[in-house]
């Protein structure tokens, strides 16, 4: 299957569609989930044309996981959260329903389950606080 030019990250990452980037570096950007399964639900996609782990150039892997960890220490922070679990889907058997690689990085809190995904998009003033929030808090890392 060819990489679908018009799918949803493909379209946030030109600019087409608004999300709520809180991070971007010269490969990948960090956004909240519209549907998250927690509060501060992020996402790391990278700027480059993979469906999947299998089409990730090496480099461009490298750089998810350093976004990756980098985000995931500031959900910690930020939100207090007890942990944090890292998802990433390959091919529709897998759950993959968005085909432009990304990682879910997700906080999880003490008692709550996670909500099920795709079941109903944020409350986009909340995304947005969110957001400001984590922006504020990277730049007080540089």
């Amino acid at each position: 299957m060819a990489y679908d030019q018009n799918n949803i990250f493909a379209k946030i990452l030109r600019g087409e569609i608004p999300a709520q980037k809180f991070f971007e570096d010269e490969r990948t950007i960090a956004i909240l989930d519209v549907m998250p399964q927690s509060m501060g639900h992020a996402l790391v996609i990278p700027k480059c044309t993979a469906e999947n782990i299998f089409e990730l150039d090496p480099a461009f892997a490298s750089a998810v996981m350093h976004t990756g960890q980098r985000v995931a220490r500031t959900l910690r922070e930020v939100f207090a959260a007890d942990g944090i679990t890292l998802m990433q889907f390959n091919g529709s058997e897998a759950g993959q329903t968005v085909f432009h690689f990304h990682l879910h990085v997700i906080p999880r809190y003490a008692g709550q389950p996670l909500r099920s995904h795709g079941r109903g998009f944020a409350d986009p003033a909340m995304l947005a606080e969110q957001a400001a929030r984590l922006r504020m808090a990277l730049a007080g890392k540089g």
